[in-house]
């Protein structure tokens, strides 16, 4: 910094908290260096960039859904045709999760997904939509009233679990499986309590349940008990009673 005559003698800067003086002057200021926009643009592809966007995730998924009330997460395939059993079951569940006095959270895509999303907002409920980047865009459905996109998985996941009592899962595909797993083992293993897990649609999951009992249970890979982590029901009210009997509201 000049003195007050504008005789140059010796300087000194200020970047923030840091002082410099004399040969330690540097050009330009932090504004002019952050507003630069030459320069290399690789390092928005490493990890530790990658971790402050994991973490941004983690922000805005917690800020959005922090004051949701008690909510069900309902899973489905994002395939089922609309004016099906099928998508006529997932709105009837979402009227009737929000009845019970619950929100309810989907992926936010089509399918299964929006007809509980349907559900929930015809009924005059919280309508939450969780989506994820793919390849091929989906975009979040019409019937979303809260929706947060997000990039990975894993940060997507965590918000299912933390902001919900329980799962409802439709029939779906590997999507569904992934995350009706992820439950199932997080129960089985203590990182989540009190979560019970509903399987709507008996026609379409006896046989996974019977490879579970028949084959993973059979050579000793699960216990017994963990066949009980889960029900199976083709009823919208049973399925509703036991996801939501063991949240206090």
């Amino acid at each position: 910094m000049g003195n007050p005559d504008g005789a140059r003698g010796w300087e000194e800067q200020r970047q923030g908290p840091v002082l410099r003086r004399r040969d330690q002057v540097q050009p330009g200021t932090t504004d002019q260096r952050l507003l630069d926009t030459e320069g290399d643009s690789e390092w928005v592809h490493t990890d530790p960039w990658r971790v402050m966007r994991i973490q941004s995730e983690f922000v805005e998924g917690f800020g959005a859904l922090a004051e949701l009330p008690n909510a069900i997460s309902v899973f489905g395939s994002a395939r089922t045709p609309q004016n099906t059993p099928e998508y006529e079951a997932g709105i009837r569940i979402g009227t009737a999760l929000v009845e019970a006095g619950f929100a309810v959270i989907t992926g936010g895509g089509p399918g299964a997904m929006e007809a509980a999303n349907r559900g929930a907002r015809e009924a005059g409920g919280v309508s939450v939509g969780l989506g994820i980047e793919l390849p091929f865009e989906q975009g979040l459905n019409p019937h979303v009233d809260i929706g947060v996109n997000f990039r990975y998985f894993f940060v997507r996941k965590t918000m299912f679990v933390k902001y919900a009592s329980g799962f409802v899962v439709l029939p779906g595909g590997l999507g569904t499986l992934d995350e009706l797993f992820e439950a199932l083992t997080l129960v089985q293993t203590g990182k989540v309590t009190r979560f019970p897990i509903v399987l709507f649609g008996s026609a379409y999951w006896s046989g996974l349940v019977d490879w579970l009992r028949d084959t993973v249970v059979a050579q000793g890979k699960a216990s017994e008990r963990d066949l009980l982590l889960f029900h199976v029901t083709d009823d919208v009210d049973e399925a509703v009673a036991l996801v939501t009997k063991e949240t206090s509201r």
